[in-house]
């Protein structure tokens, strides 16, 4: 049996916690229901889980603050929460993947609802830290925050007085630039969201763009209700109306609607109708006040208060079940409140602590402005799950465009300004303004262009017309009057005697001799006739433009004559072949370096210009001037060689691989072998392959060089008398013929090896002739610095000789005529070795062949002590006398010289072979110690460095002790070897009877560690 009280508190908060303080205290109450308010319900709250009564607020208490556990633990709210419905929003944004939208609302007509909603869904996106980040705008300030998903850019609220079509203009086109995806909760009094969909209309904003999305709790979706009667929303709640019912209808379909509420079913209505009923009946007794048409319709809030005390009813069963005196137990109230059943308001499911998991549906109007849902969210727990109730998501943009999801942001941007202008309308203007500018000058340009061309072809002309030799215009010199004219344009330092004039120079097969424009020329005629292209003509006037100081100056083509020739500027003193021949001064080692030097620096410019290659380079076409300067001369025009016949005797110059491919181009590779065989001929002082001594004729030296092989024929490098060159010099020339062409050297390595052989000294040719000529006139003067460098050469025979006898400080000082003190060596190490059955060797040998035995197998000893800090005192016999430490301290590093010198010793005998003995092998005994010693020079006839000591006699005794193919160490040796030595290896041989030591504990040295 219940028992009912009630007040009302008018939404008042301090009203509802005075009432709530007298239902609990004075009135006793078992249970609180209501307020409807959020502010109230606060409040109550409080108070009721102070006192620990069961709370069950209702209506409009919403707010997310109810559903804090750690405040309160008494209340039951079956509310679908704004906080939840926050929830949803943020489901469905991220659905549609809309991560930009506004949230607008109004507190006009509903002073609490809407502002709450507002609070929790920023409550909500704001609160999800490890998931997203929001920027929040709002009209008066600008609140930064971030979502990695969803961003509220934009959140608005409707003034509460009314306002002008101006300020609404403004306010619109606010909204136009902030999103295109808006979030909308506005009273269902007063016709507000049909005012706010006809604004937008008015706005341009009811298109395939924009989404509105109206969030609401408790609401009945897409119709209102006036007077009693129910109306779809679109229609004017205003009699007289404005005409624009079918505009708002349209505009109503392209809205979307998130509520906890679906259309009324038949059970709804008649729970309805039967509380209609029951006002009239006591407790309420509301007959005169219920009556009219505004009280004809239950309100949507009377399904939540039926669950509230049904949800009790279970509740409190369950609990006085445990225990009969728990009726006022909050805490006990609410954890039984925990389950599901099918209300008045919906489906209820009810957690634990006494919060309402609500579905949340998704509802908008078909084509046939039907109420259609398209999709249920559920959250448990504030974790949404979106469950759609269509097949495919374009069914929800039917009256769209391609049946396509809107964009967040459209492509161009909320201003349109992120897309670029079309052309014309960014570059019309400029276009036209600057046409006439761009006609004028590609005019302009043209005439340029055409002006340079023309100039370009009058210039290629004038080239043309300077390479362009009339065959006319060269003359033949045969007047007395017209040589002396010649001979008269002939200069130089040197005697003309060393000249090839033009008088004795006669036309050959090859070449002729004219008069140029008063210049001197020699022109290389050809037996073939060619057509002149383009590109011969491009290399006509390269060729023209060559300029440098070892390059023979290129004038032009004689094309008219009876017999084609290309035109170069003569040199008086002919080809280098006619120098090598005929020159009366002597070729000595400057001379050649000159004259390679030359050629290489011409070779040098040709390999690094347009020309590219010689492709014809011999002594014949290195041609000397006046002062002796060497000029590459007849390169270029393959065009023309490659068609000219050569005659055997011209490809004594060509390299092997162009002699198998009958190539006539050439290459660089070929350019550098040619070198080599023009060195050879300034070298040796003789013809190319020294044709006029060689039996060989230029067909079979062709044939050889063609052969090739591993060891390919080349030119022999004889040095002729009082030529000094550089070793180097004649590496290079064989170098330069490589059989390989690939380890030819290049120009430049061979031009920076020369360059290095002359390293220090002038380079000139002219002041070399004349520092000839002043050695020439001191003569007398050389022979006596030749005399004095005779006597120096002999003594310095005489000082190796002496040297070789003794030490070089003993030698030093008998040679100042110096006394020769003995010194004594604190510590030496001291060698002896001694042939293994040398009588029985010797036995079978001559004495010649005893000697020449030793001679051999000594020689072989003496190269490995100039690989150590040792010398050799003397050898006796078969016997070998070796120190380090002395003359020359070395600190202990004399036993490892030693050492290392006797593994040497072994070692060498592997390989060495008595020449009339073959099968005879020689070993040795060798024996070393260490210890101090006495040295000094013994005679004055035949003197002898000798050494003296307890010292020498040991390491005799270790030798004599020893055995063949083994290194014998006395004690004191084995341990200054081992002690600073450490990387030898030695065995103890153990205890020896030493003649005149006794018994000694000796050693083996074995070799290094890591050696065999």
């Amino acid at each position: 049996h219940f028992r009912f009280t009630f007040d009302f508190d008018d939404c008042i908060e301090a009203k509802a916690s005075g009432n709530a303080v007298e239902q609990i205290l004075k009135r006793n109450v078992s249970v609180i229901i209501g307020p409807c308010c959020n502010l109230p319900a606060v409040s109550v709250g409080s108070l009721a889980n102070w006192y620990d009564v069961p709370y069950f607020p209702w209506g409009l208490a919403t707010s997310r603050v109810l559903e804090d556990e750690a405040r309160f633990q008494t209340p039951v709210t079956l509310n679908a929460g704004t906080y939840a419905l926050g929830v949803a929003l943020h489901e469905v944004m991220a659905r549609f993947e809309w991560d930009d939208f506004a949230f607008v609302y109004s507190t006009v007509g509903d002073d609490d609802k809407c502002s709450v909603t507002k609070e929790d869904v920023e409550c909500e996106i704001r609160s999800c830290f490890l998931q997203l980040f929001f920027l929040i705008l709002l009209i008066q300030k600008a609140i930064s925050d971030f979502n990695d998903d969803i961003e509220i850019s934009f959140i608005y609220e409707f003034p509460n007085y009314e306002i002008t079509l101006s300020e609404q203009t403004r306010l619109l086109s606010l909204l136009k630039s902030r999103a295109r995806i808006f979030a909308v909760c506005l009273s269902e009094e007063l016709g507000l969201k049909r005012d706010f969909m006809l604004s937008l209309t008015d706005a341009g904003m009811i298109n395939d763009e924009y989404v509105i999305i109206f969030v609401d709790t408790r609401t009945r979706g897409f119709v209102t209700v006036r007077d009693g009667i129910t109306k779809d929303v679109w229609f004017d709640r205003d009699d007289r109306g404005d005409g624009r019912d079918e505009e708002a209808k349209r505009a109503f379909q392209r809205v979307f609607l998130l509520t906890d509420v679906r259309k009324m079913n038949v059970n709804y209505t008649r729970f309805g109708e039967e509380v209609i009923e029951r006002m009239k009946e006591p407790p309420f007794s509301c007959t005169t006040e219920c009556e009219g048409k505004d009280n004809e319709l239950v309100s949507v809030y009377a399904g939540q208060l039926h669950d509230a005390v049904y949800l009790y009813g279970k509740a409190l069963n369950k609990s006085l079940s445990e225990d009969p005196h728990s009726f006022r137990n909050g805490t006990r109230i609410v954890d039984n409140t925990a389950g599901s059943f099918d209300g008045m308001s919906g489906r209820v499911r009810m957690t634990i602590n006494g919060t309402r998991s609500p579905d949340f549906y998704f509802l908008a109007l078909n084509s046939a402005f039907e109420t259609k849902q398209l999709a249920i969210v559920k959250v448990e727990g504030n974790k949404p799950t979106y469950s759609p109730l269509y097949s495919s998501e374009s069914e929800l943009w039917w009256n769209r465009e391609g049946k396509s999801r809107p964009l967040t942001e459209p492509i161009c941007g909320f201003k349109g300004d992120n897309c670029s202008k079309s052309w014309n309308d960014q570059y019309l203007g400029i276009l036209l303004g600057s046409l006439g500018f761009v006609i004028l000058l590609v005019v302009v340009l043209i005439a340029v262009a055409v002006y340079i061309y023309i100039t370009k072809q009058r210039e290629k002309e004038r080239q043309d017309q300077l390479w362009d030799i009339s065959n006319t215009s060269l003359i033949k010199a045969r007047s007395k009057a017209g040589m002396e004219s010649l001979r008269s344009l002939q200069s130089g330092p040197s005697s003309t005697s060393t000249k090839l004039t033009l008088e004795s120079k006669k036309d050959s097969v090859n070449y002729s001799f004219f008069v140029y424009n008063r210049d001197l020329v020699c022109c290389a005629k050809y037996t073939v006739r060619v057509n002149v292209m383009e590109p011969n003509r491009v290399e006509m006037r390269m060729l023209r433009q060559v300029d440098n100081d070892n390059l023979n100056r290129f004038l032009g083509l004689v094309m008219d004559g009876p017999q084609l020739k290309s035109v170069w500027k003569y040199c008086s003193r002919g080809s280098l072949k006619d120098v090598i021949q005929t020159a009366k001064v002597t070729l000595d080692s400057f001379f050649i370096y000159s004259m390679l030097r030359d050629i290489i620096n011409g070779l040098f410019y040709i390999h690094h210009s347009d020309v590219k290659l010689h492709g014809n380079l011999s002594s014949e076409t290195c041609l000397v001037d006046e002062r002796w300067q060497v000029k590459l001369s007849y390169y270029g025009l393959a065009w023309i060689r490659c068609l000219q016949k050569k005659r055997k005797k011209d490809l004594m110059w060509t390299a092997p691989e162009l002699l198998r491919s009958e190539d006539t181009i050439g290459s660089k590779e070929g350019d550098v072998y040619s070198f080599g065989i023009i060195a050879s001929e300034i070298i040796t002082k003789s013809t190319v392959w020294d044709l006029d001594n060689r039996k060989e004729r230029p067909e079979e030296i062709i044939y050889m060089l063609k052969k090739g092989g591993n060891n390919p024929f080349r030119p022999e490098l004889t040095l002729g008398e009082n030529i000094d060159v550089n070793p180097a010099m004649l590496h290079l020339v064989r170098d330069s013929w490589s059989e390989n062409p690939s380890e030819r050297p290049t120009v430049d390595t061979i031009r920076s090896l020369l360059r290095s052989m002359n390293s220090g000294r002038s380079d000139n040719l002219m002041d070399h002739v004349f520092h000839m000529l002043e050695n020439y006139a001191g003569s007398l003067e050389e022979d006596v610095e030749s005399r004095t460098r005779e006597l120096t050469e002999e003594k310095k025979k005489s000082d190796v000789l002496l040297y070789r006898m003794l030490p070089r400080q003993v030698a030093d000082k008998l040679k100042l005529g110096q006394s020769v003190e003995p010194k004594m060596y604190d510590t030496v190490t001291i060698f002896f070795s001694d042939v293994v059955k040398f009588t029985n060797l010797a036995a079978k040998c001559t004495p010649l062949q005893v000697v020449n035995l030793l001679n051999d197998l000594y020689s072989i000893f003496d190269g490995i002590i100039d690989e150590h800090d040792v010398y050799k005192v003397e050898t006796i016999g078969d016997g070998y006398l070796c120190v380090s430490g002395l003359p020359h301290r070395n600190g202990n590093e004399h036993v490892k010289e030693i050492s290392l010198m006797s593994i040497a010793f072994l070692a060498s005998l592997q390989s060495f072979r008595v020449t009339h003995l073959p099968k005879e092998r020689i070993n040795l005994r060798i024996g070393m110690h260490t210890g101090s010693c006495v040295a000094g020079v013994v005679g004055m006839t035949m003197p002898r460095y000798c050494l003296f000591g307890h010292t020498v006699n040991t390491a005799s005794r270790m030798e004599s002790n020893g055995k063949p193919g083994h290194i014998h160490l006395s004690p004191e040796a084995n341990r200054l070897l081992t002690t600073m030595h450490p990387q030898f290896r030695t065995k103890f041989r153990g205890e020896v009877i030493i003649k005149g030591k006794g018994v000694m504990e000796t050693f083996w040295l074995l070799g290094e560690h890591g050696s065999e």
